[in-house]
């Protein structure tokens, strides 16, 4: 069965980005992404969501293809964010009859992304509401904040398939040949990860269907193993930690806040931990918040700068805020050559996240490891390790 088929009556006719370099201008793609949208043919024939402006023409061309001729009676907009709407106004010019779906939420954003008149053209839909296709019935369940306030879900209850908008969603293209989790988990943390709460509230809805298939608006489709993916949303949705291990982050600005990480990184991994060391200033910013998340143990290393911190530092605790950073253990390590204060500001930080347990002692460096620091070093490595 080909990429563009997910069953007889069931058609991918999304598209693979390699070219674009920053998901939403600020997550690095190394591997492109994909925009997925579905078609689903029967007596009546539906279209599950567009895809990015980008990806218009390619999208075109397959959905005429797997129209074969015929003309699509619905389109379902599962969500307004225009890497999968972008091209709702450009279809429904293109075939006049072809009515929208969506909740309240979603007719009351259009307008703000388009300037063709939708009245005559709209079914509004609401939580349990049906459509019948023909042999296919499709369900719409509302997911408010997952992760834009329009959001809902589409379930097809003959072939048991949920259609999870931005839901399971990961980077990377579809040819991409690489294990979900890792950039499932980047992406979910990033830019669904501050809504916890309304993904539990989906988790719940979605407990009481049938799945047998998940189709997400990027990344594979999931066939096998569903429980791992349920088993992984449950997880980061409620802010648990995935693994034991520690993270240390970094801000370094000559290299010797970055000496003191590495070597309490070697510290930690003589007592069996494991642990994973963060350049702030030059690694991926998105993977390490993605693995604050994971695991449950967070150093913080910063250097003093201009009497705050070290702006990647400060960047990161920002992104760790929003995102909702919790239950966690949390070590501080500081660096100053005559006004240490980035310990001060790191702890005003960490004391803001929600059941969040400090680490001792705090260590400081004054320049360079000497005997004190080194002490203070070993004392932070055995507090982190001891229950472990």
């Amino acid at each position: 069965m080909s990429k563009l088929m997910i069953s007889d009556a069931v058609r991918y006719i999304g598209c693979d980005d390699h070219d674009l370099d920053l998901f939403e201008s600020q997550y690095r793609i190394l591997n492109g992404v994909s925009y997925n949208s579905y078609l689903i043919v029967d007596e009546k024939i539906a279209i599950m969501d567009t895809v990015d402006a980008r990806a218009g023409m390619d999208w075109f061309a397959n959905l005429e293809q797997e129209l074969n001729g015929r003309e699509p009676d619905y389109l379902v907009v599962s969500h307004l964010e225009p890497d999968h709407a972008s091209n709702i106004q450009k279809v429904c010019e293109k075939y006049p009859d072809l009515q929208v779906v969506g909740n309240a939420k979603t007719f009351g954003m259009l307008p703000q992304f388009f300037s063709m008149d939708f009245s005559g053209r709209k079914v509004e839909v609401k939580e349990g509401d049906t459509l019948e296709l023909g042999g296919h019935t499709l369900t719409f369940y509302m997911a408010p904040m997952v992760h834009w306030p329009e959001v809902m879900v589409t379930y097809e209850k003959t072939e048991k398939i949920l259609f999870t908008a931005d839901g399971f969603g990961k980077f990377g293209t579809l040819d991409t040949q690489e294990e979900w989790d890792d950039e499932a988990r980047r992406y979910f943390i990033n830019i669904v990860g501050k809504y916890g709460m309304p993904v539990q509230t989906l988790l719940k809805k979605a407990a009481a269907l049938d799945i047998r298939t998940i189709c997400p608006l990027h990344g594979p489709v999931l066939k096998e193993n569903l429980g791992h993916y349920l088993e992984k949303y449950q997880i980061w949705s409620s802010y648990r930690p995935e693994e034991e291990g520690v993270v240390i982050a970094y801000a370094s600005i000559h290299g010797n806040t970055a000496a003191a990480a590495r070597k309490l990184a070697a510290l930690l991994e003589e007592k069996g931990q494991k642990v994973s060391v963060f350049d702030l200033a030059r690694d991926d910013m998105a993977e390490a918040v993605a693995d604050a998340f994971r695991y449950d143990r967070l150093v913080l290393a910063a250097a003093t700068y201009d009497g705050g911190l070290f702006p990647c530092m400060a960047d990161f605790l920002y992104h760790l805020k929003m995102k909702n950073y919790q239950k966690r253990t949390i070590g501080i390590m500081e660096n100053g050559s005559w006004a240490p204060m980035a310990a001060k500001l790191m702890k005003e930080y960490a004391e803001g996240f929600k059941d969040c347990v400090p680490a001792e002692p705090v260590v400081t460096i004054r320049s360079t490891l000497n005997a004190a620091s080194q002490a203070q070093l070993e004392q932070l490595a055995e507090a982190l390790t001891e229950k472990y």
